[in-house]
């Protein structure tokens, strides 16, 4: 894997053996096929992975994140980063960051920021999507509405990625390991990578 740029300089919480595994999932899907879909993209560092492999494949990973931050990532919680405060809209502002990621890797014409609610996106999205990553709002409402919105949209044989699946509780919230094992449960995906938190299905 040759990456632009070194993805422990971007922010974000993201192992390199479960980026890496995104990288090469994303390199098996066809070329210049249906495009890819992020949910949750924060300052890049997924979307470096997946999005180099996209390059590579002549792909499109729609990167879709609202850029104010999720529940962990606010003012007071444990994962807050000052650098992303915006004093001015009195709320978090990660856009920046993701645009400077973009920019260094030169992953501006495979990348598309798209930004706003996910599931208002999904509304207005009529395309078949190749991959699917959840990597968004971590409670209960906004992941299990990202997986209705979206999981209809992945074409047959398409591939469905779920970070922070934690099957212990006492290792991270749950909301992920719900909509993992909801997948499971549909008779429509099938596992076919485990690394870390991460799980890679494929949709049958």
């Amino acid at each position: 894997m040759n990456l632009a740029i070194d993805p422990a300089s971007i922010k974000g919480f993201m192992p390199y053996d479960e980026g890496r595994a995104l990288f090469e999932i994303a390199l098996t899907l066809p070329e210049a096929g249906f495009p890819v879909i992020e949910i949750g993209t924060y300052c890049g560092k997924s979307a470096l992975y997946i999005g180099s492999a996209c390059k590579l494949r002549r792909n499109t990973l729609f990167a879709i994140d609202h850029h104010r931050g999720s529940e962990e990532n606010q003012p007071g919680w444990e994962h807050h980063d000052p650098e992303t405060w915006d004093d001015e809209a009195e709320a978090m502002d990660t856009l920046p960051f993701l645009r400077r990621t973009l920019n260094k890797a030169d992953l501006e014409r495979s990348v598309i920021p798209v930004v706003g609610d996910s599931n208002t996106v999904a509304k207005h999205w009529f395309s078949p999507i190749s991959m699917l990553f959840i990597d968004g709002g971590h409670g209960e409402e906004p992941a299990h509405l990202d997986y209705r919105a979206w999981t209809g949209k992945i074409e047959q044989g398409g591939i469905l990625a779920i970070h922070d699946v934690f099957p212990d509780p006492n290792d991270g919230g749950r909301p992920p390991f719900e909509i993992y094992q909801k997948a499971m449960a549909s008779g429509l995906f099938e596992e076919i990578n485990c690394v870390g938190s991460l799980r890679i299905l494929q949709k049958l």
